[in-house]
């Protein structure tokens, strides 16, 4: 196959149960750029989250962060979609009003940093792991910043529990649930495929050239872009269904696997 474009989220697909870059991956990710082949992380994390997990190779690639919100290239701007500061101030208040028996943290994520109200361990310990760059602020709402996304994490199971609190928002907005405790709400026009779509035009680069690895719901337009998609084993089962092909489950090294069975 004429093979020139790999996309692969992170979390729950490339990388591994403690969520780190497997060390197997290197020599795959060095093949790929000795072929040409550019390899693109894209996740719901922020670009200096990612940005972090490749610092050793940063040079020559392309990232795709904030689940599509924010797109670079050799560390330059490609694409971005802000939130109006009226719909940040509506969703956020629309949070605090919840009652107590939703145990959730908010962060806003901007292109200068993440920012969040809630301290206590037990949420930063989670959101820490997907913003390198995170601040304590007293208002959210406050903050002197271009904002990419608001994040949501939910103690409980955000699919079931927040995130039908926000159907009032997905009629001009996505919201989408990226993980199990989380819920993403960016621009209408944002999503990784759209991202993926922005990269294949400025490289020349088809869908038929195209291999696409997810597992969750926030993978589905970019599983979409990709002629060649794979849903690892432990997707969720709309991915399972969407994707066109099957990879070993993130504990296993399925991305790996399959890129050097392609590659060979």
């Amino acid at each position: 196959m004429d093979l020139r474009l790999v996309v692969s989220d992170m979390d729950g697909t490339l990388l591994d149960e403690q969520r780190h870059v497997p060390d197997e991956f290197w020599p795959v990710l060095d093949e790929m750029r000795r072929r040409g082949i550019l390899f693109v992380p894209a996740s719901g994390r922020q670009y200096a989250t990612l940005s972090t997990l490749f610092e050793q190779v940063t040079d020559g690639l392309a990232f795709i962060a904030e689940n599509g919100a924010y797109v670079v290239v050799d560390d330059a701007e490609l694409t971005s979609s802000t939130l109006d500061p009226g719909f940040v101030r509506a969703v956020v208040t629309a949070l605090r009003t919840l009652d107590e028996s939703y145990d959730i943290g908010i962060v806003v994520c901007g292109k200068k940093s993440a920012y969040v109200e809630r301290t206590d361990q037990a949420f930063l310990d989670e959101a820490n792991q997907y913003y390198v760059k995170l601040a304590h602020v007293d208002d959210v709402l406050a903050v002197d910043d271009q904002i990419l996304k608001i994040a949501i994490y939910d103690f409980a199971d955000a699919e079931t529990s927040t995130a039908p609190r926000l159907e009032q928002f997905r009629e001009t907005h996505q919201v989408v649930v990226s993980g199990e405790h989380w819920i993403d709400l960016m621009a209408s026009d944002v999503n990784k495929g759209h991202a993926v779509k922005a990269l294949q035009e400025k490289f020349g680069i088809t869908p038929a050239q195209t291999v696409a690895f997810g597992d969750y719901l926030n993978d589905l337009e970019m599983l979409d872009a990709a002629e060649h998609s794979y849903a690892v084993e432990n997707a969720h089962p709309a991915v399972l269904e969407r994707a066109r092909w099957r990879a070993p489950s993130n504990t296993e090294q399925g991305v790996i696997t399959v890129l050097r069975d392609l590659l060979s």
